[in-house]
């Protein structure tokens, strides 16, 4: 995923004001360092208002004026419903999540007890990107509160609007010590990213993870961090293509494709590539009738990552690719709306910056893949962070399952895995490292502490020196029944 920031070196010096949000929230830990279940569930309750009707509202508009047009539906749809339903399912299940998990003890040890103990870690630091800023503050959020923590948010600062309201509103909902917004450019990231958390999420790109991950490091910060890459998308000889042009189209133009699990590109057998271009071009001309004006097509972020996307066109047709503008004959686009025509692009190779960079746009290479050629292409490649695959023919998906690695899958559709609470979230290699969503998240801001619980009558008195011919058939004893 393209840079929430740029963050060049790694011993950036932290600013007063965030070194002081910082200290606050750990000296405020160390007085509670087991939050109540009814303080957790009011955190999150208190979360859940931020996104009421009104702030709903304000914060679609926010978000599309930042990005010049973005659909109100899309940000309802992916940010607002998404992180709502996240808060509700951590409410409903943190019950059982926050119980100590019995553990088995070994049976030379009994009858002493073991169980994990779940206990929230201090100050959680979450650095989230511009492509969908509510979302991607508020959902590691929601673990990081569950689990008891305090939390830094430090959101993009190519979507200012928003995260000034995203401050306003968070400091209206929460005391300093408990959660804070801190806004600012490249140099406030670099900084932030240099505070000694107790955990650091970042998402981003793949890049900047690792300056960040370095940066962590210093600090031995354990980090979560979700990156991207170049997901594939596998259409099988068996998939039917009239039912899944539109899943892939869809999963594609959200966001007008800045969505770091977007099908990066297509892989296809040579006998349906035809008919799979058909196929998309009538699904992209029923979502979107027209591009340039058209309210639910959204504009790219900024006039940087626009002519980046232009670039990517420009290298790959003079490299030899086909390029296919999915737009309405006689349209014409307007660079200032930064309104980029959904493209596919055949006869794509290796060498071409379209493939080897993550796209992040309304762009879809499609690449010729008969069999488990498509396997073999993916696995010749970085892990992504999605992956999703096409087809009825039960024994093709099973192996591509099988023999694929990716952070996460959808089969016969694209991005709904992400969607699925129970399910953990996160990338694998280049694509990020940790997870979160549900109780993964809850687990992933909590340190499970182990506890074993010495019995009175333990034996383990039987091997205390000085040793002698009994501690011998103690020893023989217990490399039998260990």
């Amino acid at each position: 995923m393209p840079s929430t920031a740029r963050i060049d070196t790694f011993a950036a010096a932290p600013e007063p004001r965030m070194q002081t949000l910082l200290r606050l929230q750990q000296q405020a830990f160390r007085k509670d360092m087991n939050p109540s279940r009814e303080l957790r569930l009011d955190r999150l309750a208190r979360l859940e208002r931020l996104l009421d009707a009104d702030a709903e509202r304000e914060f679609a508009d926010l978000i599309a004026q930042d990005f010049g047009n973005r659909s109100r539906i899309e940000t309802v749809l992916a940010e607002s419903i998404f992180t709502r339903s996240a808060i509700r399912h951590a409410r409903r299940h943190l019950k059982s999540w926050m119980k100590p998990r019995r553990a088995p003890t070994a049976l030379t040890y009994q009858p002493g007890r073991s169980y994990l103990l779940r206990q929230p870690l201090g100050s959680i630091g979450i650095i989230s990107p511009w492509n969908y800023p509510l979302q991607l503050a508020l959902a590691p959020l929601v673990g990081a509160l569950a689990a008891g923590n305090r939390a830094l948010l430090k959101p993009s600062e190519l979507t200012p609007r928003f995260s000034e309201v995203l401050q306003r509103r968070i400091a209206d909902a929460f005391a300093e010590d408990e959660v804070a917004v801190v806004t600012g450019d490249a140099e406030v990231g670099k900084a932030f990213a240099a505070l000694p958390f107790d955990h650091l999420v970042f998402t981003g790109s793949t890049a900047v993870g690792r300056l960040v991950a370095q940066a962590a490091a210093k600090n031995l910060t354990p980090v979560t961090l979700e990156l991207g890459g170049k997901s594939p998308a596998i259409v099988d000889a068996s998939a039917n293509l009239a039912l899944i042009a539109d899943r892939i189209a869809f999963g594609k133009l959200l966001n007008a494709g800045q969505t770091c699990i977007a099908p990066d590109y297509v892989l296809v057998p040579r006998s349906r590539r035809d008919a799979l271009v058909e196929a998309l071009r009538a699904s992209v001309a029923r979502m979107y009738p027209t591009i340039q004006g058209n309210p639910d097509y959204t504009s790219i972020v900024s006039d940087r990552h626009y002519r980046r996307l232009r670039e990517l066109v420009d290298d790959a047709r003079a490299r030899g690719a086909q390029a296919i503008e999915l737009a309405p004959p006689g349209e014409h686009a307007d660079p200032a709306a930064r309104k980029l025509a959904p493209t596919l692009l055949l006869d794509v190779d290796d060498g071409m910056r379209v493939m080897q960079e993550e796209i992040f746009g309304p762009l879809l290479p499609i690449v010729v893949a008969d069999g488990d050629e498509a396997i073999d292409y993916v696995n010749a490649h970085d892990r992504p962070l999605a992956l999703y695959w096409f087809g009825e023919d039960r024994g093709v998906r099973e192996r591509v399952l099988e023999q694929t690695i990716a952070g996460g899958v959808t089969v016969n559709d694209t991005l709904m895995h992400i969607a699925q609470e129970a399910l953990p979230f996160g990338g694998v290699g280049p694509s990020g490292q940790g997870h979160y969503h549900g109780e993964f998240g809850f687990r992933q801001f909590s340190k499970e502490k182990p506890v074993f619980i010495q019995s009175r009558f333990a034996g383990v008195r039987w091997l205390y020196p000085p040793y002698g011919p009994f501690t011998e058939k103690m020893l023989k004893l217990l490399a039998r029944v260990s």
